[in-house]
């Protein structure tokens, strides 16, 4: 185990640059799919806090995915073995504006690479930071955590966690489907199964149905945010998730105030338990 980790700890500082071009159509389906009744965007409008996951995609051949629909490791992510593969958090900032229809560039560096042990076995934590530029320079600074889980047979048990805050001054309730999950897992080029495939999800990784996604739940959240607060510039925003939402179940999305500058945000189950919990500061 020791050599391995020292093999992982070669990826530490690893980078890679991407180029895309902020498409306004794509947003432009988001809405849709999120269908909150925001007026259509347009080319030079300003993106969306957290709408830049639309772009960017890690475009590999079918031959070069995973079991799960990922991409296999070992290119730019390292190769930690089988392993089930969850976004446990972001921290976002927003140091300028990206408009839609230009061109942007996405560097990522592998930050920081740790390995742990936890009640389901060998954990590795991976933080990617990434930064992003458009005309007017950086423009967003993404630290993203991903935790690989080893595959060990067992479901993917849930503990029962926290009942979340009763404290919401704003609380949009949602009811997802498959249609809202295939829709971005699509915009993204998201091939993770266990948002598309409920034999899959259920059957492999034993959930308890198909998984909304994570960057989806934050991105409502940072959505109600801006909704609450439509005269303020989003400055920063993180998140931290706490429990799988699924698809069989309705959840909430909700905020409060978290000083003069900032809301506290959450996604709560439909059984009052805490899902996702963030906070979104605002310039």
């Amino acid at each position: 185990m020791g050599g391995q980790d020292q093999n992982l700890q070669d990826w530490v500082g690893r980078s890679e640059e991407r180029h895309d071009v902020l498409v306004t159509e794509r947003c432009v389906a988001l809405q849709a799919a999120l269908d909150t009744g925001e007026a259509r965007l347009q080319d030079g409008d300003a993106l969306p806090p957290l709408w830049h996951w639309l772009y960017f995609w890690d475009i590999a051949p079918r031959s070069g995915l995973g079991r799960d629909g990922h991409p296999a490791l070992g290119g730019f992510m390292p190769p930690v073995g089988p392993a089930r593969r969850m976004w446990a958090g972001s921290r976002v900032s927003f140091p300028g504006t990206l408009k839609l229809g230009e061109q942007a560039t996405r560097v990522s560096t592998i930050q920081s690479i740790a390995e742990k042990t936890g009640r389901t076995g060998r954990l590795v934590f991976v933080t990617v930071r990434h930064e992003l530029s458009g005309s007017g320079g950086l423009a967003i600074v993404d630290e993203h955590d991903i935790v690989y889980r080893e595959e060990t047979g067992q479901g993917a048990s849930s503990r029962p966690g926290d009942p979340a805050p009763d404290n919401a001054q704003w609380t949009e309730k949602v009811d997802p489907d498959p249609t809202l999950l295939f829709r971005y897992s699509a915009l993204t080029f998201n091939g993770h199964r266990i948002h598309y495939d409920r034999e899959y999800a259920t059957g492999t990784e034993g959930y308890a149905g198909l998984v909304v996604h994570g960057p989806l739940l934050a991105t409502m959240m940072v959505g109600l945010a801006g909704r609450a607060m439509p005269d303020r510039r989003v400055s920063k925003f993180e998140f931290r998730g706490q429990r799988p939402i699924m698809d069989i179940e309705t959840f909430t999305v909700n905020a409060a105030p978290d000083g003069a500058d900032a809301l506290s945000v959450w996604v709560a189950n439909e059984d009052g338990m805490l899902a996702m919990k963030g906070r979104t500061e605002f310039a």
